[in-house]
């Protein structure tokens, strides 16, 4: 069947273009509409039941609401986790259900549960409400709300509330695809009914009285209509409250004929609603701030982008002076990820494309593989708009283009080598061209596809995975599965096709680099492999010794769940003392923020979260606050390299302050953590129990014990006791004797300090409870709680005092429960080591030294969880993998003994996998596994390639196997290597890859490398061995050969580079330069920014969806749906794209013309230190002249020849060569730092001092490479202007719009049809204004390009005199000058020392030789300088 494809491919071109053409269009489509995210969304499949209760402490809030909901809840099917957290005035119960369960199923079977708890949950405890339907990505955008500079008096903590909940809510909430909007911070806003008890008591009122008058008086009515004449007047009641004084006026009772008033037993006025939560932001105090969560299965750019339209739009609503800014945006992580994934994707293609076409040698062959690359990738990225996987760091990252491109690797080559074997003199027809594809295509088809059958079904596994890595690898499985099999049909269809057009019909072939490398790859491998081959079995041997030793190092290794990816921002966890007010907590995060914006300059903004939101997803206790710290880009960081040493200085800072717990993590892998596992630490050390008091000794105990072991950090224990509680005991024989009862007593309680509802006054559609409290004076100590009026049934009041006891107790914080019991959790970050050893090192410590009580016991949680988990799928889903290549190779070889033979490449590629990740310090994790697992896929491809030439030359008569091995091994030297090498080189860029995101995919490209290597070299050597030895049978030899040992030494030297200074020729100097230069980085940046908007080229309008009902075609009630989309047609998108073309090779001139800037620089700087060095080694020889003069004139002085003045003018002549000495030092070392910043290196680069001082060049290539360069750039600046006023014409081209509806006639008939329609802009009189703009600055920039011109003309010409007058006196000096100079020392010496010549004519003499040396220099300087400055002209860019 497969023939028939090849062959149908290769007779019917004009059908393969088409379906290709068509592929191009659908998956260009298709790429425009694929959803784009971070990462996977591995949150567990989760439902929240929240339940709010402001009166009730920890252990009511466990008894009355959440043990009931747990119990109600846990026979729903297909639930796999059920825990809870009870805290004062809050429940959160979490069920977890299967991965496969819909979550709207579980919503709903959850919600019909709640109903029967609620029979068993008391009205004062609350209602319990589903949380959102969000997950741990779900938190995309986070913002504050802030009075501007100058408004902050007119904006307190109350009206920004109000602003947020009444004005960017309603509205934020009505985007698409935001679940909730969640509330930080703030206040409250309430009308309070302060009460003051001694006026309550005094006039006999009480608090139950209170209530029901105000809930009797704020109620508006109607009363249906009347008719009077033509009319209807409507009846409307208006006796709703509108603001205080109503309720002040509103009657409580009658005393004695006397109405009671509100006012005269309570003050009215505007409160605040009891706080759980606040936020603070950089120190400066409170803020509001808010956080709107993704709907569940949501694209997240997408939604993202939404809420930040709805901001801008939001922004302008609000009132003047007040602003809500985002502090959290999801869309900087997914640009981070998506730009990793697209620089590794396009640098692995060119490595591929740069590699195929160095094998091949053929430029043709090359572009015909490669042709293979887009091609899969678009119908890779149609598959996966259809099975809804999203575009993100994981099901792109993975993709390596060598393993795609495999099979056409495959028949390309051999179709290849097939025409040169020809070797006819005339060339081919087309007809015979096709004849001779199908031969050699068909005939190595069957390695080509099962190839790629096999990276498939290797890939399968991977889909059988759940859980956290099965979310995290399934996309990555998927995507390159799709690819996979894109370029299984493409092998088939389009090379053969491509290849009968496209390769050369000459069937003479000459050699060419490719042969030559191969010819040199084959001068090395042949004789190594005959050696191989007479020692059998030493290389068995030591290849065996390999994997031995690989295994031990694997088992030594150590292993992690998945590498902590680098989200480019902080989170820490502040936790202080257990019962610390709000205030208090408040106070000190503001401390710690400004300890931190002082101390790093990498914060952008802090904003820290404290206790719960409106919406406790995440349930924090009021004494404890995330810091969500923004950091700047990394390349503005000064404190550290990376985000874990910056954390730990952070953490140190922080530490001043004491009595804290510093936990440290990052926003989303510390919601991951907690939502996953219940714990937002990478290890969760849980101990059940039932009595909390033994539970938190317990932890404490655990803590001591494994705070001393390396690696760990950030230890810290859930607080469960120690809430300081004012306790109010019921007597039961009083309250009978009173009459009383605990219900009405427990109101009482309630109402006076927690305060109650009493109603709500509306404010147009505003709308705030009317709360009945005690005032603040009388609701502050113990004793107010003891002096409480209980009203008696006989009208009398009695002070709560004498019906209980009240006193202060510690209570429970709070009570974690899981699966129904309760548990304490010790959580801790790993730091510097990976998670298996330490919770490896922790069990050991704890199994020996921890004991518990009877029904205690100990479970590990967090990423350890995980780890284990996967590693328990990973043992099921390896075998699984190898078992499915073992059985495609017997089908494959029909052969047992050639199927095991192959599959030795396994344990040979695991060998370099296990070093390549030792040798980068890298622990085993879950990246790594499923790097293992396609690794053994491609490893077994080489095998194949070997072995099935191997048969075929069996079957065109070589029977000698070691003659098949020798001839096989040198044919398919090429392909082996070849394949090796895209496989491997292909997953290079993500193996380096440092950008946000690479840590998860460093492992998996670093097996698959290392593997890759010692599959290639140990298969091209063990393997025919093995062939031979399974082909002839193993003999025993009689007599042994002479020994001969063969030792492989690996050398691992680790070389540190610490010298003082590193000396640079001017070549390497601007090299350096030009790689370090970050003007030049940013420049690459803009030229990527433009590459990347090429994409935004096709602009499509919303969907316009619209619903309309009513009575529009007769007296019934019809509806109409309808819905509309908008295309541009004509050139504008056409237009855009060729703008953002031009815009990148405009951002490539500017880059040019930097990099001429930044040569010239590094030019001058570096012989500016030259000119120093002459400098500093002619005061030396002056230095040797004086101290020889010195000599001479003691020597005169001391026979009486001369007076002391002599000595004394030459010891001060020398101590002034001295000082000019140490002041040259100075001037070398500010030269030397100024080449260094040129350079922008931090190394101690110094000039080759071996360098002619005297600069040389060639001026005319230099003058019009600037000329060029400006050239260009103007030009270019022009072809921008061009395209602009080209898009600006498109515009007036219409936009064709699409349109389906569906509508009902009398309600029972369904009738739909199409719309087609244009939008024509009729009035494009701004367009044309544009365009015309766009030529002006077309013009504008031509006047710029000849002002340009005549500037440098001019420019050279100046330069040029002033360089032919330097020249000149350099020649002067050089010629005669110096020779002078030299003369008149040597004279002046010899005269001197003979008394020819007095003191003061020797001096005269010394100096005029020195001042000719000192010209010498200058001049040499100056005509550098000059020449430098000819050589490279300036130029001024204004632009």
């Amino acid at each position: 069947m497969l023939n028939k494809i090849i062959q149908f491919s290769i007779k019917n071109k004009f059908i393969i273009i088409l379906f290709t053409l068509v592929l191009i269009a659908f998956g260009s489509y298709s790429l425009k509409k694929l959803p784009l995210d971070a990462l996977p969304d591995v949150t567990n499949n989760q439902v929240q039941i929240i339940t709010t209760a402001p009166t009730l402490a920890s252990q009511e809030v466990e008894q009355l609401i959440t043990y009931p909901l747990e119990q109600s809840v846990k026979t729903i099917p297909k639930v796999i986790e059920l825990r809870s957290i009870s805290r004062f005035g809050l429940s959160v119960v979490t069920v977890v259900f299967k991965d496969d369960v819909d979550i709207y199923w579980a919503r709903e079977q959850i919600f019909q549960r709640l109903k029967q708890a609620e029979e068993n949950i008391p009205a004062y405890a609350g209602t319990p409400e589903l949380g959102p339907i969000s997950t741990g990505l779900g938190e995309i955008y986070q913002y504050d709300v802030f009075a501007k500079k100058g408004y902050e008096d007119k904006y307190d903590a109350i009206k920004l509330r109000t602003i947020q909940d009444w004005i960017i809510v309603p509205q934020l909430q009505g985007v698409e695809g935001v679940a909730e909007v969640s509330t930080w911070g703030g206040k409250l806003k309430q009308y309070e009914i302060a009460v003051n008890p001694n006026t309550l008591n005094s006039l006999g009122v009480t608090i139950t009285e209170i209530f029901e008058a105000l809930e009797k008086n704020n109620q508006n009515t109607g009363g249906a209509y009347i008719e009077k004449d033509q009319y209807a007047y409507f009846i409307r009641g208006v006796g709703m409250a509108t603001g205080n004084k109503d309720l002040e006026k509103v009657v409580i009772k009658n005393r004695n004929g006397a109405p009671v008033l509100v006012r005269d037993v309570a003050t009215v006025r505007e409160g605040i609603a009891l706080r759980y939560g606040a936020s603070t932001k950089d120190g400066k105090g409170e803020i509001v701030c808010g956080m709107a969560l993704m709907l569940k299965g949501e694209n997240s750019k997408a939604v993202n982008e939404r809420v930040k339209e709805k901001m801008e739009q939001i922004n302008k609503t609000l009132p003047e002076g007040v602003v809500a800014e985002a502090f959290i945006d999801r869309g900087k992580l997914v640009d981070n990820a998506i730009g990793t994934v697209t620089k590794n994707l396009l640098e692995g293609a060119l490595i591929v494309i740069f590699v195929l076409i160095l094998f091949l040698g053929n430029l043709r062959a090359g572009l015909i593989v490669a042709s293979v690359i887009p091609l899969s990738m678009l119908f890779a990225v149609i598959l996966m708009n259809y099975f809804g996987v999203s575009g993100n760091l994981m099901s792109l990252g993975a993709i390596d283009f060598g393993i795609i491109v495999d099979g056409a690797v495959i028949i390309v080559e051999a179709t290849m080598h097939h025409l040169q074997k020809l070797k006819r003199q005339n060339n081919l027809t087309q007809t015979e061209m096709d004849s001779e594809v199908y031969k050699s295509a068909s005939k190595i088809r069957n390695s080509a596809a099962f190839g790629e059958i096999i990276i498939l079904i290797v890939y399968l596994p991977i889909l059988a995975l759940v859980g956290t890595e099965g979310k995290m690898f399934k996309p990555m499985a998927m995507t390159v599965g799709f690819a996979v099999i894109a370029a299984f049909v493409l092998s088939l269809t389009y090379v053969p096709m491509m290849s009968a057009m496209f390769l050369s019909k000459n069937t003479e072939h000459k050699p060419n680099f490719s042969d030559r490398m191969m010819a040199w790859f084959e001068k090395i491998y042949a004789p190594f492999l005959e050696k191989a081959l007479r020692l059998k079995k030493t290389v068995l041997a030591i290849s065996l010794g390999l994997f031995a030793l690989a295994l031990i190092t694997f088992q030594n290794m150590g292993g992690e769940f998945i590498p902590t990816i680098e989200e480019g921002d902080l989170a820490i966890n502040v936790t202080i003392m257990t019962g610390s007010s709000l205030t208090q907590m408040v106070e000190t995060t503001t401390k710690y923020e400004k300890i931190l914006k002082a101390k790093f300059p990498e914060i952008k903004t802090i904003v820290t979260k404290i206790g719960s939101g409106e919406i406790p997803t995440d349930p924090m206790p009021i004494e404890s606050g995330d810091f969500i710290i923004v950091l700047k880009d990394k390349s503005e960081w000064t404190s550290a390299d990376n985000w874990e040493d910056l954390a730990n200085l952070m953490k140190e800072e922080m530490e001043v302050i004491p009595g804290a717990n510093i936990e440290i993590s990052q926003p989303i892998q510390m919601r991951f953590n907690e939502l996953m596992t219940g714990s937002r630490s990478d290890i969760a050390i849980k101990i059940f129990g039932d009595d909390l008091e033994i539970l938190d000794t317990k932890a404490k105990e655990l803590i001591s014990k494994v705070s001393k072991i390396e690696g760990v950090g950030d230890l810290k224990a859930d607080k469960v006791v120690g809430l300081p509680q004012i306790t109010v005991k019921y007597d039961y024989n009083k309250i009978a004797l009173y009459g009383l009862n605990i219900v009405d007593i427990n109101q009482i309680i309630r109402s006076s300090f927690a305060g109650e509802s009493a109603g709500k006054i509306y404010e147009e559609s505003k709308r705030f409870d009317v709360v009945v409290r005690m005032n603040e004076a009388n609701r502050s100590d113990i004793t107010d709680v003891s002096n409480l009026f209980i009203p008696l049934p006989n009208g009398q009041q009695v002070p709560l005092s004498q019906v209980a006891t009240i006193s202060y107790e510690q209570g429970p914080v709070q009570v974690s429960r899981q699966d129904g019991k309760r548990r304490i959790t010790v959580g801790l970050n790993v730091r510097g080591r990976d998670i298996k050893s330490v919770v490896e090192e922790i069990q050991q410590k704890l199994d020996t030294n921890f004991k518990l009580p009877a029904g205690y016991y100990v479970t590990y949680g967090g990423q350890f969880e995980n780890l284990v988990e996967a590693n328990k799928r990973l043992s099921v889903a390896l075998p699984i993998a190898l078992g499915l290549i073992l059985v495609l190779l017997f089908f494959t070889f029909n052969s047992m003994k050639q199927s095991l033979l192959i599959f030795t490449a396994i344990p040979l590629s695991a060998i370099g996998g296990v070093f390549a990740l030792w040798l980068r310090g890298m622990p085993f994790s879950i990246s790594a596994g499923i790097g293992f697992i396609a690794l053994f896929g491609i490893a077994v491809l080489n095998g194949i390639v070997l072995i099935s030439y191997f048969n075929q030359l069996k079957t065109e008569g070589i029977t000698d196997p070691m003659q098949r091995v020798l001839i096989g091994t040198k044919t398919r030297l090429r392909p082996v290597l070849m394949t090796a090498a895209v496989a491997s080189l292909g997953f290079l860029p993500m193996a380096l890859s440092t950008s946000g995101g690479a840590e998860v995919q460093k492992p998996l490209a670093t097996v698959v490398i290392g593997g890759l290597v010692s599959a290639t070299l140990l298969t091209l050597i063990v393997l025919p061995i093995l062939y031979l030895l399974f082909e002839k049978g193993i003999k025993r030899r009689k007599k042994m050969s002479n020994p001969i040992v063969t030792l492989i030494v690996l050398l691992i030297s680790s070389f540190s580079f610490a010298q003082n200074s590193q000396t640079i020729t001017l070549e390497k100097a601007i090299e350096k330069a030009k790689a370090n230069n970050i003007d030049l980085k940013i420049a690459d940046k803009e030229i990527e920014k433009q590459t990347v908007l090429k994409k935004t080229a096709f602009q499509v309008d919303p969907l316009q969806v619209q619903y309309q009902g009513g009575q529009f075609n007769n007296v019934d009630y019809d509806h109409n749906v309808s819905i509309q989309q908008y295309f541009p047609i004509g050139k504008i998108t056409k237009a855009n794209r060729q703008l953002q073309e031009e815009l990148a090779k405009l951002a490539e001139k500017r880059k040019a013309l930097s990099e001429y800037e930044i040569e010239k620089a590094v030019t001058l700087a570096y012989y500016q230190y030259l000119y120093g060095v002459s400098v500093q080694k002619l005061n030396n020889e002056l230095n040797d002249i004086y101290i020889k003069f010195l000599k001479n004139a003691e020597l005169r002085f001391d026979t009486g020849e001369s007076g002391n003045i002599e000595v004394i003018s030459a010891k001060a002549k020398v101590k002034e060569i001295e000082t000019q000495k140490a002041q040259l030092e100075y001037d070398l070392v500010v030269y030397q730092k100024q080449l260094q910043y040129f350079v922008q290196t931090e190394e101690n680069i110094v000039p080759d001092t071996n360098t002619a001082l005297q600069y040389s060049s060639t001026t005319t290539g230099n003058n019009d490479k600037l000329q060029g360069l400006v050239n260009d750039y103007y030009t270019q600046q022009i072809s921008v202007f061009q395209k602009e006023a080209n898009i600006f014409k498109a515009m007036r081209t219409p936009k064709l719009g699409l349109g389906y509806f569906v509508q009902t006639i009398d309600t029972k008939s369904l009738f739909q049809g199409f719309t087609a329609g244009l939008q024509i802009p009729l009035f494009g009189g701004v367009n044309r204004t544009r365009a015309k703009a766009s030529e002006i600055s077309m013009s504008q920039s031509q006047l710029e390009l000849d002002k340009s011109k005549l500037t440098l003309k001019l420019q050279k010409e100046e330069l040029q005199n002033e360089f032919e007058k330097q020249k000149k006196a350099v020649a002067y000096y050089q010629n005669e000058g110096l020779q002078y100079a030299d003369q008149i020392i040597t004279t002046a010496q010899k005269s001197y020392a003979n008394g020819d010549m007095s003191y003061w004519t020797y001096i005269s003499f010394l100096n005029q030789a020195i001042d000719i040396k000192k010209q010498n220099a200058e001049a040499v300087n100056t005509y550098n300088q000059s020449a430098i400055q000819l050589q490279f002209p300036s130029f001024s860019n204004n632009k």
